[in-house]
């Protein structure tokens, strides 16, 4: 009798590992169907050593990558089944290195998060009148600001010569990931088009002249775009990560952009709302706009462009909360801020608690909370902060419009969208209809499609079906209109009194 031996050939797969504020996340996933075989996260925090300071060190990204790979790949598939590898992280970062060959630099000091760390207020003020606000806004898409790389370069020159004296590369968290995996030193388009005024947004390709003037000491890495193949894991990555030497890596993204890759949110017309530590919005645009209070930036893919915003702080302001109030679960809090009601017992809140990024561009906005009585409950400061968010995504929404933004589809993704509130209460703020769609883990799932896509071409909509449509309480309308001219009126009222607290 002849044996026969089955022979099941092993499902494809994909890894999107994505490096955030708070905690670094990885997924498992089925290359063809999207199903995700295995989570895993990290928890982190970040360091702020100074007011308007916050760093991470990039040593602790690798550390958090290899120990998520290996969780990923001990079950749920070998590591021969892994055909792609999707990076992506928060950003604009600014960290430096000595040079060297890529894959093994270390750090020549943590890394300068995003817009959330305000310190180069004075470089911001200074290379706008230099270069001129107009010509900056026309040629990059967007303003100086705190998101921006350039000033953030310009500060480590002139407050730590000496590293810069000796700084040759930089990298963001996810450039800093292909790195380590392939030995590749690249970014992409997207997050060039962040690095304002380095970067021509027109031209797709570094803007030489103003690059030479901010940090003639970098060597600026090639660009390509987020899907494309940065190179290969190499046996000393795989040695560490458990990865097979060879599989592809992608060039990957900031995790914004990956999070609306995550939700097919990239057509003409759609506008993604990231529900997370802090809030991020990015449109998709039918041409390039440009519009003072937001940024205007090249996509995800070849050939989008995107006009977005940002808040300082979301999420943080709940957690924040949270531990001033011992620690509760969130789905507790989130009951009582449920009973508080709309309009949350008479409170008004300003959510600019390490300053605001758009539309109002301000680093030393503060936050505020109008109304305060002894009556008040935890339930009440919880909902408050629940609708700060939702009014600044109405503000930052009436912005895109007034740039000629064409909002048709908003789609929301994130932590935030789990229990349904917060998505309930910005649906009845701003009035607009959010689609959520089935997998809400967000830019890990995004990169993982991202990786799948350089492997195949998957169907986006298979991967993530819409789950349910949050749609806005009409009988809401009038009384949180009221509280939104409320809200636009509350920050100049209280500007000059916050600025002279930022600055005390």
């Amino acid at each position: 009798m002849t044996a026969v031996t089955s022979v099941t050939a092993a499902k494809p797969m994909v890894i999107g590992v994505d490096i955030g504020t708070s905690s670094t996340k990885g997924v498992l996933v089925d290359r063809d169907s999207g199903a995700v075989v295995r989570t895993a996260v990290r928890e982190h925090t970040v360091s702020r050593p100074r007011p308007g300071h916050v760093e991470m060190d990039p040593r602790v990204w690798w550390a958090e990558f290899t120990g998520i790979t290996a969780e990923l790949l001990r079950t749920g598939g070998s590591n021969g089944a892994v055909g792609a590898v999707g990076v992506s992280g928060m950003g604009p970062c600014v960290a430096l290195t000595g040079g060297g060959e890529p894959g093994t630099e270390e750090p020549l000091r943590p890394a300068i998060l995003y817009g959330v760390d305000t310190r180069a207020t004075a470089q911001i003020a200074a290379l706008g009148e230099e270069l001129g606000e107009r010509a900056v806004l026309d040629r990059c898409g967007s303003l100086l600001s705190t998101q921006a790389v350039g000033p953030k370069l310009a500060w480590v020159a002139e407050h730590e010569p000496d590293i810069a004296a000796r700084a040759k590369r930089l990298y963001l968290p996810s450039s800093w990931l292909v790195s380590r995996l392939t030995g590749e030193y690249v970014l992409d388009h997207h997050s060039a088009s962040q690095s304002v005024p380095l970067y021509d947004s027109r031209e797709l390709e570094w803007y030489e002249p103003w690059a030479q003037r901010v940090a003639p000491w970098l060597d600026l890495p090639p660009l390509r775009w987020p899907g494309d193949v940065a190179g290969t894991v190499t046996a000393t990555a795989a040695r560490e990560t458990g990865l097979a030497a060879g599989t592809p890596v992608i060039t990957g993204t900031i995790d914004a952009w990956s999070e609306a890759v995550s939700v097919g949110a990239q057509r003409q017309g759609d506008l993604m709302i990231m529900y997370g530590t802090t809030m991020f919005l990015i449109a998709t645009t039918e041409r390039r706009l440009t519009m003072p209070s937001l940024w205007s930036t090249v996509g995800a893919y070849e050939g989008t462009r995107n006009l977005a915003g940002g808040m300082a702080t979301s999420g943080a302001v709940t957690e924040w909360l949270r531990g001033l109030f011992g620690g509760p679960a969130h789905a507790e809090l989130l009951a009582e801020a449920s009973r508080s009601g709309p309009g949350a017992g008479g409170l008004l809140m300003l959510p600019y608690f390490a300053g605001e990024r758009t539309p109002i561009a301000d680093p030393l906005a503060r936050g505020v909370i109008a109304g305060l009585t002894l009556e008040h409950t935890r339930g009440d400061l919880y909902r408050a902060a629940l609708e700060a968010t939702a009014h600044g995504v109405r503000h930052n929404i009436a912005a895109m419009r007034d740039a000629d933004a064409r909002l048709e589809r908003i789609v929301a993704v994130g932590g935030g969208t789990q229990g349904g509130l917060w998505t309930q209460i910005v649906s009845d703020v701003t009035g607009i209809e959010q689609e959520i769609p089935s997998v809400t883990i967000g830019a890990c799932y995004g990169a993982a499609l991202l990786a799948a896509g350089a492997i195949g071409a998957p169907d986006v909509a298979l991967w993530n079906p819409v789950r349910e449509i949050r749609v806005p309480d009409s009988a809401l309308r009038e009384r949180y209109d009221e509280l939104h001219r409320g809200y636009l009126d509350l920050y100049p009222a209280t500007k000059p009194v916050v600025h002279g607290l930022s600055a005390g």
